[in-house]
């Protein structure tokens, strides 16, 4: 089989990209239609209606008028009921959820290594082999992993310490170094948060992280909590939606409320 022959065969296997960018396009103009159709909608009403109400004479506001008098019950329920759908509709459609303020968690300096330093800690450990060790140097070398870069302490002590007990020392640090610098740096109260999402990649113990953050910070007791765990990285993206959903539910049945 010729060269060409064999790339010709092969650019039969591949996804048309061009489609599937047309399609994204399509999926976006599609939701944008969904979620604005009410004001798509409302303009041509306006339009014939102005168009509509600038062909009225005195004559005709005078009847118009005259015919309100004698229908001036009708015209009220009609009109309080069409307010009333009006802001039940504005009071309880999803609001726009924001990122006000973030926090992340810096390790202490100690715990800075550089990609060398990490390769010699590995062989000292002495349970890799040489197999082992290549790998590990070929994903620190791909993986961006820096120069500057922090490793978990039970990683780098000789000999290694991989115990359950250091897994929750590390991510205790994580989690309540993250919330705290957020506190401090917010102002809010650990008795005003009403969700909690919490996930991890890897490491999901029992008792949960999120038991650990609300009975470390003594949260309320009717805090809406998940924990999202063993769901790999892409997850970060799941609990920042889940996070987006439940403000959104809240701040509806708050609307309601106030209705």
């Amino acid at each position: 089989m010729s060269v060409e022959a064999n790339l010709e065969r092969k650019g039969h296997n591949l996804p048309n990209f061009l489609l599937s960018v047309w399609l994204k396009y399509v999926k976006l103009g599609y939701h944008y239609l969904i979620s604005h159709v009410i004001y798509l909608l409302l303009v041509p009403l306006l339009r014939i209606v102005s168009a509509h109400l600038s062909t009225f004479s005195v004559e005709d506001l005078v009847l118009l008028w005259s015919q309100l008098k004698f229908n001036l019950v009708s015209y009220v329920v009609c009109s309080v009921l069409m307010v009333f759908l009006g802001r039940l509709y504005f009071m309880t459609r999803l609001r726009n959820i924001y990122l006000v303020d973030f926090a992340c968690y810096k390790p202490k300096p100690e715990l800075m290594y550089s990609k060398e330093l990490f390769m010699e800690r590995s062989r000292l450990h002495k349970i890799f082999t040489e197999d082992n060790l290549d790998f590990q140097q070929k994903i620190v070398g791909r993986s961006g992993i820096g120069q500057m870069s922090y490793f978990p302490e039970a990683i780098l002590c000789v000999p290694a310490n991989l115990c359950m007990a250091e897994a929750i020392k590390e991510a205790e640090m994580v989690m309540f170094g993250a919330i705290d610098d957020f506190l401090a740096k917010t102002g809010v109260e650990a008795k005003d948060i009403g969700i909690l999402v919490v996930n991890c990649s890897l490491f999901n113990p029992i008792t949960s992280l999120s038991a650990m953050v609300v009975n470390h910070y003594k949260l309320r007791a009717n805090i809406v909590s998940y924990n999202l765990g063993g769901m790999g990285c892409s997850a970060g993206l799941i609990s920042i939606d889940l996070a987006k959903q439940l403000l959104q539910v809240c701040a509806c049945l708050i609307d309601i409320i106030r209705l």
